[in-house]
């Protein structure tokens, strides 16, 4: 063989042993980070929080309810001391309703001082844990927040926890122990989170899950609260749900007046929405807007308890909670037992909705340490 015929054969085996190797692109994946931004959080106006972290304002890939890929805004907070027991633990933090205006973020509120929600947070902080709290679909990114979308939120929590593993110099490993904690729209979240996990994320290694104040059936929440002070939230609900479910289309079968007033509430924070107070579908459609089978079929599809939780979990609720009914917080702790799930079931006798985010929230989190630690959890079913 001559010398010119070998050169051109290594060549050509070179050139295909070079596409033989080439690494092939990989697709966006949920929890894939698109954007992490050095930010800083205040727990009041112009004071840092009480333990020194490194925060991040993340963009990161999630689901939405119906399958599509999307982005979602959130924080990631990470202790700057060192963590001694092995792998930092990080935890999905979901909170309560906020509003449907992107000014209305937790990330935009941490940024100004504002966030309440961050006395609990700085708990967890307090103990060496990461943080990790979305923003949810649509709140803090372009489109309309799909608020109450049970599917959409809980896909948006576990995607948090994988982008927090996934942000370069936060030094979160992958196959540390999670948990996740939320109360209000937050616990409905960190619940569909935990039943979603199995099938969705089964490579978190869920410790636990805390949910409080949960309304966890949609329907039994906004007959409730028809005709209500609190009525506000159960429109809100019905405009993200039409952002969530587009075949829902909530303004054809509004009248004009209701056109008007969910168009003005559709930016707005949750202190807001008390403009609507009083009113009730039947003020804002001509037709028995819940009762639609359109309807039906997506709050059905979002109702809480057909599927047990593999992880253990805290479910508690104020006995005088006059937005979520208890009994709805009572019926998703029987369904969940009587699904075999570990149900550690605490009724508060805080005497509103809100004082049972305060009585609550301190005991689930030390209920989550213990979940972290590596102790068994009890159940009371």
């Amino acid at each position: 063989m001559n010398v010119r015929l070998r050169v051109s054969m290594s060549i050509a085996a070179l050139l295909i042993t070079s596409f033989a190797v080439a690494p092939p692109a990989r697709a966006a994946a949920p929890g894939d980070v698109v954007t992490a931004q050095p930010t800083t959080v205040y727990l009041l106006p112009g004071k840092l929080l009480e333990v020194p972290v490194n925060a991040w304002h993340l963009l990161y890939r999630s689901t939405s309810a119906t399958g599509s890929s999307n982005t979602v805004s959130g924080t990631l907070l990470v202790p700057k001391a060192g963590y001694l027991l092995g792998k930092r633990p990080i935890i999905g933090y979901a909170v309560g309703t906020h509003g449907l205006g992107d000014q209305c973020a937790p990330s935009a509120s941490m940024g100004r001082g504002q966030e309440a929600e961050l006395a609990l947070v700085s708990l967890f902080l307090l103990k060496g844990f990461a943080v990790v709290v979305t923003d949810y679909e649509g709140l803090g990114t372009p489109g309309t927040h799909t608020y109450m979308a049970g599917i959409s939120q809980g896909h948006a929590v576990l995607d948090s926890i994988r982008a927090a593993t996934r942000v370069s110099g936060a030094g979160l490993a992958t196959g540390g122990p999670v948990a996740i904690m939320g109360y209000s729209q937050g616990g409905a979240s960190a619940a569909w989170a935990a039943q979603l996990q199995p099938s969705y994320a089964a490579e978190l290694k869920v410790k636990g899950v805390a949910a409080g104040g949960v309304p966890a059936d949609l329907r039994a929440v906004a007959a409730y609260l028809d005709g209500d002070e609190n009525f506000g939230l159960a429109a809100a609900a019905g405009v993200g749900f039409d952002a969530a479910y587009p075949e829902l289309d909530l303004e054809a079968d509004l009248n004009d007046r209701g056109r008007a007033l969910l168009a003005d509430a559709a930016d707005d924070c949750v202190g807001e929405l008390s403009k609507l107070a009083g009113l009730r579908f039947s003020d804002l459609s001509p037709i028995d807007l819940m009762n639609q089978p359109k309807w039906l079929a997506r709050l059905a599809e979002n109702r809480l308890g057909a599927v047990a939780p593999r992880s253990p979990i805290f479910l508690y609720h104020a006995s005088g909670d006059e937005i979520i009914p208890r009994a709805v917080g009572a019926t998703l702790r029987s369904e969940y037992c009587r699904a075999g799930a570990n149900v550690r079931w605490l009724s508060l006798p805080a005497p509103s909705h809100v004082t049972g985010a305060i009585e609550g929230g301190p005991l689930a989190i030390e209920w989550l340490t213990l979940r972290i630690l590596g102790l068994p959890a009890s159940g009371n079913c």
